[in-house]
């Protein structure tokens, strides 16, 4: 039994060398050591933040892409569908002043989208409340706006969203 507490001696007596200590890498060291950039977990840079915002339909008129920012930058352009606020900045050729669809450009797009129509006649004015599409009649309600806009509408918010994030939503004065 001796000559087995003789190793647990010397084990606890005798104390191990200390590890030098760990040392954390900088990104750019860390970028090195993978084997492959395309493997990297390193994201290239954060991502921008998302400040969720209860737009109106006046506050929305003011990110039409006309407008400078506060840093002196052109603002950002968003568009209202079926109540949600999309930022398409990123396709300010389409969206933007003079882009085909600049119309919609701090609007509530929704008539149009759903119409299939980008006249300017199918945007409610900024004074007025949210365009709930009451005003066809009960069969053109059910044939019209249960076939073909509703359709129409969730086919291009499902666009929108796989394309442009949405940043807020889109409610009357009275709502917020």
């Amino acid at each position: 039994m001796s000559i087995l507490c003789v190793p647990l001696a010397v084990y606890l007596l005798w104390p191990p060398e200390a590890s030098s200590p760990a040392s954390m890498p900088s990104t750019k060291e860390a970028r090195s050591l993978a084997p492959s950039a395309q493997y990297s977990t390193l994201p290239p840079e954060h991502s921008k933040s998302i400040e969720w915002v209860k737009y109106t339909p006046r506050t929305l008129a003011l990110h039409d892409g006309t407008h400078a920012s506060q840093d002196g930058n052109t603002d950002k352009i968003l568009l209202a569908i079926n109540g949600q606020v999309f930022d398409v900045s990123s396709g300010r050729n389409f969206y933007g002043p003079n882009g085909p669809y600049g119309n919609f450009a701090g609007r509530d797009a929704s008539r149009g989208m759903a119409k299939q129509s980008f006249a300017l006649d199918v945007l409610t004015p900024i004074d007025q409340p949210i365009d709930k599409l009451e005003d066809l009649t009960e069969l053109e309600r059910h044939v019209f706006i249960e076939l073909t806009c509703r359709k129409n509408m969730e086919d291009w918010v499902s666009h929108f969203a796989g394309k442009y994030p949405i940043v807020g939503e889109l409610v009357n004065e009275d709502e917020l």
